[in-house]
C-alpha cells in the first residue's frame, strides 16, 4: 500500500487518487531569468522520480510543471541585458530542456508559460473579485486571507504571526493600500514602460502566486491529486495557491502537498539559492560532469531530506553509478554463452529483491531503502554472472528487472556506443592478438578504445568494457 507524506496533515496517508488509475501531478518550475542551479534540479528529479514509480506501479500520470515568465526578476534581467521580457524567457527555457534532458528528466510533462495564460488569469481574478475573496485599490488587486478560514494551515502557522510577519517585510506605501497586512497581490498595477496587458483594472501584470492556481486547474482540474515543490514554497507561495484556489472553486485544491528540502553546500550546510550568490548551474556541472551522476545523486536521498552537494558526495555516486553499469555488463557479456533455459531458484531470489524494493517504495518513496535493494540486486548479479553455468532466461530477467528499477531512478544502464561494431571487431582484434603474442597491436588497440571512452576489463568469464565516468 503506498503511503504519502501530506504537509498540510503532517503524516503519512494512503494514496488513493481522485481519478482510480490516473494522477494528476502539478509541480512548481523555476523563474526562468537564469540557468537553473542544482537546487532548482533536486526538485525536478525528486518528483520525476515519484512520477516514475508511480507509473511503475500502474499509474497513468498526467504532470504539468510551469515557467514563472514574468515577475520582477524577469524584469530586471531584460533591463539589465537590454532586450525583453519574452527574450529572456526564451533562452533560459531553451536551456532549461537542454539541462534536464542531461539528468533524464522525462519530456512528458506540460510546461505552460503565465504569459500565455493571462486572459485566465484575468477570469480567475475577476472571479475572486466578484465573489468578495478580493478588492481593487489603484489597480492593484489583492486576496483577503483572513476571509478564508483556514489560512495559514499549510505551514501550521497562526494567522496573527503571519500579520506580525508582514507588516515587517511590507512596504509602507503597500501597507497603506491594502486591508490587512497578511492580504496577498494577485494583479499588480503596471509600472512606467514595464511588460503588462489591459485588463478590467488598468493595465498590468499577474501577481506571483496566481499563474499556478490558474494553470493547475486548468490542465488538472479543480482537485489534483499531487502538488510538489521545494520545502521554501510552503509559505506564501503554495498556500497562497490554496487559499485563492478554493476561494474560487469551493473545492479541496489539493489531496497531498509534497515538499522537497533544499540542496546546501559548504561545511555549513548553507541552503544553495540563486539570491544568496552560492550557487551551481546544471549547464556548467555538466560540462565536466555526467549528467547520470548528478542524478543518482539527487534521486537517491529521500526527497524530504536534504543534499549535502560535495566532492565526496560526487565521487560516491559515480562509484555506484559505475557498480550498477558493471553489473549490467558482466550479465550482458555472460548472454554469449549462456546455456537455454532458467533456474528458478535464481528467478525466486530476484522477485524477492523486487518486493523489498516495491516495500521501501511504498513508504512515502523510501529511495534510500529503494536504491539499497537495487544495490543488492547488483551484487547478487555480479556473484550470478561468476557462475560456470548460467541461464539465459535468468539472465535477460535480471537485466530486465535492473534496468527497471534503475530506471525509476532516471539510471540508463544501456549504453547504446558500446555496441557499435566497430568497437567489438576491435575488441576481438586484440583477442587474437594477444592469443598470438602481438602485444604491441594488444596494448594499441586497448588505447585507442581508452581515447573513444572505453575501458577494458580482462577477467576470467573474458574481456569486458565500460564507458569511463567523467
Amino acid at each position: 500500500m503506498l503511503q504519502i507524506f501530506n504537509t498540510l496533515t503532517r503524516k503519512k496517508e494512503k494514496f488513493e487518487p481522485v481519478t482510480p488509475g490516473i494522477v494528476h501531478m502539478y509541480v512548481c518550475g523555476p523563474t526562468v531569468y537564469n540557468y537553473i542551479h542544482i537546487g532548482n534540479a533536486r526538485s525536478a528529479i525528486a518528483f520525476d522520480t515519484v512520477r516514475r514509480y508511480l507509473e511503475y506501479r500502474g499509474y497513468k500520470v498526467k504532470y504539468v510543471s510551469n515557467f514563472t515568465d514574468v515577475d520582477d526578476k524577469m524584469i530586471n534581467a531584460a533591463r539589465e541585458n537590454h532586450t525583453t521580457v519574452g527574450a529572456i524567457a526564451d533562452k533560459y527555457i531553451a536551456a532549461f530542456m537542454q539541462d534536464t534532458a542531461a539528468l533524464n528528466i522525462s519530456s512528458d510533462v506540460i510546461h505552460p508559460r503565465a504569459t500565455e495564460n493571462i486572459p485566465e488569469i484575468i477570469d480567475f481574478v475577476k472571479t475572486l473579485v466578484d465573489n468578495g475573496s478580493a478588492y481593487n485599490v489603484d489597480g492593484d488587486v489583492y486576496f483577503r486571507a483572513r476571509k478564508f478560514p483556514s489560512y495559514g494551515a499549510l505551514p501550521h502557522i497562526n494567522v496573527d504571526q503571519l500579520e506580525i510577519g508582514a507588516s515587517q517585510h511590507v512596504s509602507q506605501e503597500e501597507m497603506a493600500k491594502k486591508e490587512d497586512p497578511i492580504d496577498f497581490a494577485l494583479w499588480k498595477k503596471s509600472k512606467g514602460d514595464e511588460i503588462s496587458w489591459e485588463s478590467p483594472w488598468g493595465k498590468g501584470r499577474p501577481g506571483w502566486h496566481i499563474e499556478c492556481s490558474v494553470m493547475s486547474t486548468k490542465y488538472l482540474g479543480k482537485t489534483i491529486d499531487i502538488h510538489g515543490g521545494g520545502e521554501d514554497l510552503i509559505f506564501p507561495h503554495h498556500e497562497n495557491e490554496r487559499a485563492q484556489s478554493e476561494a474560487k472553486t469551493h473545492q479541496t485544491f489539493v489531496k497531498y502537498w509534497m515538499h522537497n528540502g533544499f540542496v546546501t553546500i559548504g561545511d555549513d550546510n548553507e541552503k544553495m539559492s540563486k539570491s544568496l550568490g552560492n550557487f551551481i548551474t546544471v549547464h556548467d556541472l555538466l560540462k565536466h560532469l555526467d549528467g547520470q551522476v548528478i542524478r543518482l545523486l539527487m534521486s537517491t536521498t529521500h526527497y524530504r531530506r536534504p543534499i549535502q552537494y560535495s566532492d565526496a558526495s560526487v565521487q560516491e555516486a559515480k562509484s555506484n553509478l559505475k557498480k550498477l553499469q558493471t553489473a549490467f555488463n558482466n550479465l550482458t557479456y555472460r548472454l554469449h554463452n549462456a546455456e537455454s533455459g532458467d533456474d528458478p531458484k535464481t528467478d525466486q531470489e530476484v522477485r524477492q529483491i523486487v518486493a523489498d524494493f516495491t516495500d521501501a517504495m511504498d513508504d512515502d518513496f523510501n529511495v534510500q531503502n529503494g536504491i539499497a535493494a537495487v544495490y543488492e540486486l547488483a551484487k547478487f548479479a555480479n556473484t550470478y554472472s561468476e557462475r560456470s553455468v548460467v541461464f539465459q532466461l535468468s539472465i535477460q530477467f535480471i537485466i530486465n528487472t535492473l534496468k527497471q528499477l534503475a530506471g525509476i531512478f532516471g539510471i540508463k544502464l544501456e549504453q547504446s556506443e558500446l555496441k557499435d561494431d566497430e568497437i567489438w571487431k576491435l575488441i576481438h582484434e586484440r583477442e587474437s592478438a594477444r592469443k598470438n603474442k602481438d602485444f604491441i597491436r594488444s596494448d594499441e588497440i586497448r588505447e585507442e578504445l581508452k581515447a573513444r571512452g572505453i575501458v577494458l576489463e580482462d577477467t576470467p568469464q573474458g574481456t569486458r568494457f565500460r564507458k569511463e565516468q567523467q
